[in-house]
């Protein structure tokens, strides 16, 4: 699975937990909606860390809990 879309799966799981809107997160964590569509319909394929960062601040979980995936886990290696 690309990467991109681990991480859109991810973000719309932890925001499906959570009862929220991609656009409510957008609203409690300050990032832009711009920012995070492209992030979501795969316009932006790697997103920055603090942009990540920014997100999980918002659904109150640390970068490590956002990645502590088996599909991160499992994913193919960036550096080959």
């Amino acid at each position: 699975m690309e990467d991109s879309k681990i991480i859109i799966d991810r973000m719309n799981e932890l925001c499906r937990e959570r009862g929220i809107t991609i656009g409510k997160l957008c609203t409690i964590s300050g990032a832009t909606g711009s920012t995070v569509n492209d992030i979501m319909n795969g316009v932006t394929k790697n997103p920055g860390v603090f942009t990540i960062k920014k997100l999980c601040d918002g659904l109150g979980i640390t970068l490590s809990e956002f990645f502590n995936t088996d599909d991160f886990k499992n994913s193919d290696p960036v550096i080959k």
